[in-house]
């Protein structure tokens, strides 16, 4: 039990220390953007979301699939899978609102109803109907939630390749590109939104876990009342 709190403490820190950093090379080491100026500093919060908005919903279709397999069916992956999308979903949101932010001062507006952020908004409704889902509680309650998430999951991919299926105002992305292309050519800018993925995916990490923890004795305790109140109601000792 100690060990764990030690392990988790640690692990706390070292996720603080990477956003630390990420906020001293984001807003002082790394230099403005020659066309961009100092809006592209949002892109070192904005993109490092994102990625993990990705991360985060596919770990939730993982779980959803080893729960569903009934050679791997167990609590921990339903639980895995809403603490994922519950961190997703909040990086989805995050990105959005960020991207509304860049958005006014680089192309004159907050929102435009272009692939990339229609098909953005529509995978966080998804996500949210999903979390919602999963408060519904029921009979075979967890094989419809890990259902729910697959289907959700389809919107993924939609997402990222939508800047290459359709004409979109989004620029493409300067790293995960169809072509693999790097188009960073400062070095400090580069390394800063490499950071950005670490640290976010060490913040991601962190807060399943916990969360996960979280999910495990509400689960229980759910148990324990249902069989208090089983035992009140048939007189039969829990």
């Amino acid at each position: 039990m100690i060990a764990s709190w030690l392990w988790r403490r640690w692990f706390g820190i070292l996720t603080l220390k990477a956003l630390v950093a990420l906020a001293v090379f984001g807003l002082v080491v790394a230099p403005p953007d020659s066309e961009q100026g100092d809006a592209a500093r949002l892109l070192y919060v904005h993109v490092p979301a994102a990625w993990i908005a990705y991360l985060a919903f596919f770990v939730t279709a993982l779980a959803s699939a080893l729960y569903l397999w009934p050679r791997t069916r167990n609590d921990s992956w339903d639980h895995l899978a809403g603490a994922s999308a519950e961190f997703g979903v909040l990086c989805t949101g995050l990105t959005l609102f960020l991207g509304s932010v860049w958005g006014k001062p680089i192309w004159g507006t907050w929102w435009q109803w272009e692939a990339r952020l229609t098909t953005t908004a529509v995978l966080l409704f998804l996500y949210l109907g999903y979390l919602a889902l999963r408060r519904l509680g029921g009979v075979s309650s967890q094989r419809r939630n890990a259902i729910a998430a697959l289907i959700a999951f389809i919107d993924v991919p939609i997402v990222h390749f939508s800047v290459s299926w359709w004409t979109s105002l989004h620029q493409q992305g300067s790293v995960f590109n169809d072509k693999m292309d790097v188009t960073i050519n400062d070095g400090r800018m580069a390394f800063t939104l490499w950071l950005g993925a670490g640290a976010f995916t060490l913040l991601f990490a962190w807060c399943c876990l916990g969360r996960m923890r979280l999910l495990g004795i509400e689960s229980k305790n759910s148990e324990l009342e249902l069989e208090a109140a089983i035992a009140q109601r048939t007189g039969v000792p829990s």
